[in-house]
């Protein structure tokens, strides 16, 4: 049996390896800590579960819904972004609902390369954004983002002729895996580049919600009000804990979110309606929930890194996101995967190595803060034991 020569760069990833590193370190009798997957482990509000509680025993709900059935979703969508970024937005024509961010981000491609096109993407970066490019039959060039740069790409480093064949940029502000946050002036001139080079910028915005400072994450939409070449996507899974409810949204520029709605309708309809009336709730109730939960990460950000600290492992104090980047010390400084393996058969905490989420990674490795500061800690005192095992 033959398959397509576009599934090929996606038959193995190191993510794959570590589920199976885990599941050794289970079978081995470790106590796992599993660090490694940014997961939230908070619950849905309970006026969210209630919206889709009673929708269940709404008949009118329990049919496929299309396009026009999800106009309150839409509404509500644009609302939100109009009160908390100042962006008037269509909701007819500038909004799409998603079965998550990842089905949207996935799926653009498909809307705007041809094969062979290439798309510019961050190094490191969220892994699905790649999935989506070689779905698509595109090329990937990947944009470095170095701590010296804040972890930003150098858009004068790109070749020209790779310029000359790129149909798009993705970038994800704050950062996965980085933690990093992006000025307004940086969006301000990724839209300029993208304008004068004929790109469409795509914006992955999950973790808007989620940062430490009193100044929020900005919009790409602030940086191109007139939605010239920017669409952004937001999702349900980080700021009201409903990952499981695959609920998210794009917002934009109306040719793409026509072009994203032509892929989209090829291949599914929407989620059940009574989860967008859960995001409806969502959205439109009390925010005390999200602000709670920034407050929990940033209680769980403080005790992981002090943690390390104190087993002189110093990693800067990220800013925003449910992450820790953490630069490998020696003898680990260019062994991401074998550090993560080891530490997983040895201690049962498990993590992230940097070099699966791109070349640039390498080096680093990636802690999800989805358990509470005690763990946490215990987490950091066997990785604490596991160095000092190593060093003998």
């Amino acid at each position: 049996m033959q398959f397509a020569k576009r599934l090929e760069p996606l038959a193995s990833n190191v993510f794959a390896d570590m589920d199976v590193a885990k599941a050794k370190a289970l079978a081995a009798g470790k106590q796992l800590i599993d660090l490694s997957l940014g997961s939230s482990d908070f619950p849905a509000e309970n006026h969210v579960i209630e919206a889709i509680a009673q929708s269940l025993h709404d008949r009118s709900t329990h049919g496929y819904l299309l396009f026009h059935g999800t106009q309150a979703f839409r509404r509500a969508a644009a609302s939100w972004y109009e009160q908390k970024f100042g962006i008037s937005v269509d909701p007819e024509t500038e909004v799409l609902p998603l079965i998550g961010c990842q089905e949207g981000t996935a799926h653009l491609p498909l809307a705007i390369l041809n094969p062979g096109d290439f798309a510019l993407l961050q190094d490191p970066g969220y892994p699905s954004h790649a999935g989506g490019i070689h779905l698509a039959s595109g090329q990937i060039y990947p944009m470095p983002l170095k701590s010296e740069n804040g972890f930003l790409p150098v858009f004068a480093d790109i070749p020209a002729q790779v310029l000359a064949a790129s149909r798009m940029m993705v970038l994800s502000y704050p950062h996965n895996p980085t933690s990093a946050i992006a000025p307004l002036s940086f969006f301000r001139s990724a839209v300029a580049f993208c304008q004068q080079h004929n790109l469409v910028l795509v914006h992955d915005f999950p973790y808007g919600d989620l940062v430490f400072g009193d100044k929020p994450a900005p919009s790409i939409l602030q940086a191109d009000p007139e939605k010239s070449v920017s669409i952004e996507f937001f999702t349900f899974s980080k700021s009201y804990n409903m990952g499981g409810f695959r609920i998210g949204y794009a917002i934009g520029n109306c040719e793409l979110i026509r072009a994203l709605r032509q892929v989209k309708a090829a291949v599914d309809f929407n989620q059940y309606k009574g989860i967008l009336n859960g995001a409806i709730a969502a959205l439109t109730g009390s925010q005390a929930g999200v602000k709670a939960g920034v407050e929990r990460f940033r209680q769980r950000r403080d005790a992981f890194i002090n943690a390390l600290h104190r087993i002189d492992w110093h990693v800067p104090t990220p800013e925003a996101t449910m992450y820790i980047w953490a630069k490998l010390p020696e003898p680990w400084a260019d062994k991401s995967v074998e550090f993560c393996t080891q530490l997983v058969a040895k201690t049962g905490v498990a993590a992230a190595p940097g070099v699966g989420f791109g070349k640039s990674g390498e080096g680093y490795v990636r802690f999800a803060l989805v358990h509470e500061p005690s763990i946490l800690e215990t987490a950091v005192a066997r990785m604490g034991e596991f160095f000092a095992v190593s060093k003998k």
